[in-house]
């Protein structure tokens, strides 16, 4: 099946992840304007009035390029909802993203068939991530155009199967669009997640290390320093499993070894407390090498990308 025609402007199939605190509209713009979708998660923007202003720029910015740049037009955005219970902003978020028409919009922790239905009614797709095929074929059910599959190996909340694994067991059933997430960082992985069966690429963990992203600098550092043994996989922070960086766990005076296990029952995932002090991060950053701006970085993934084509004559 062939993507959606908005994925067109895509210079590298990449979809950059929404990452929490971390993704604001200077990054989202910079990924869009070097050919990838940039996206942010919607809680991002505190307090939720900050949200519409937050679109209207990027809209207004991503438009002037396009005028600007009529032969390398920014690809799309998107923004990531979290449509868990413990989500009390959920319906307004929403509203300001059909105010904007937000072209993509990301659901994750939860499937509702109505938030599809009010995207589609926008004339936008949703993209649900998932971390097995049973949640696969939920999410499908209730309306989601495409699929995230979160890989091992994936920065925050990520999941324990192998790519080759979910791809293959998704693809059995699923034609529509499918991203692959789980430590892929050069442009050689992001064609090995096609040849597995995904459309796309979700690179998370290397925009951590750029300029515009909203991190301290020790955060990025960290990135830039560590390898995937530094990758410490809990469910303490916020009760579902995810990657942390292990420097940061040390910081918080925790022994990474021996973290004791948290009560899926008391989950908080918009705790900004957890991400701020306990830093999410995939195991693929053995790849990123220093800070810099997004457009390097994505510049260099589009060169080992086209290097990787090459090498096995495609």
């Amino acid at each position: 099946m062939a993507l959606p025609a908005l994925f067109d402007r895509l210079r590298l199939p990449v979809i950059g992840s929404p990452l929490f605190i971390i993704s604001g509209p200077e990054l989202v713009i910079a990924q869009c304007k070097a050919g990838i979708v940039g996206s942010f998660p919607a809680l991002n923007a505190r307090p939720q009035s900050q949200l519409d202003e937050w679109l209207h720029q990027i809209t207004e910015e991503l438009a002037a390029w396009d005028r600007d740049h009529p032969d390398t037009p920014a690809a799309p955005y998107a923004v990531n909802q979290i449509v868990h219970r413990s989500n009390p902003r959920l319906e307004e978020d929403v509203a300001s993203c059909a105010k904007w028409k937000v072209p993509i919009v990301i659901t994750s922790l939860g499937a509702r068939p109505e938030l599809n239905d009010a995207v589609h009614g926008w004339g936008g797709i949703t993209l649900h991530d998932v971390i097995d095929d049973r949640f696969a074929h939920k999410a499908v059910e209730k309306g989601a155009d495409g699929l995230i599959l979160v890989a091992t190996g994936a920065g925050g909340h990520a999941g324990r199967l192998s790519p080759f694994a979910l791809v293959q067991e998704v693809r059995e059933w699923f034609d529509g669009p499918v991203a692959l997430s789980g430590s892929i960082a050069t442009g050689g992985a992001v064609l090995a997640a096609q040849a597995m069966g995904a459309d796309l690429a979700y690179i998370g963990s290397p925009f951590i290390a750029t300029e515009e992203a909203n991190a301290v600098q020790a955060y990025k550092q960290a990135i830039v320093d560590g390898r995937a043994d530094d990758i410490v996989y809990s469910n303490l922070f916020t009760g579902v499993h995810g990657n942390y960086l292990r420097a940061s766990i040390v910081n918080a005076g925790l022994d990474p070894e021996n973290l004791p296990e948290s009560d899926p029952s008391a989950m908080n995932f918009g705790g900004a407390k957890a991400w701020k002090d306990i830093w999410g991060c995939g195991q693929g950053i053995g790849a990123v090498h220093a800070i810099e701006p997004t457009a390097a970085r994505i510049a260099r993934l589009q060169a080992e990308y086209a290097a990787a084509r090459a090498r096995l004559a495609l």
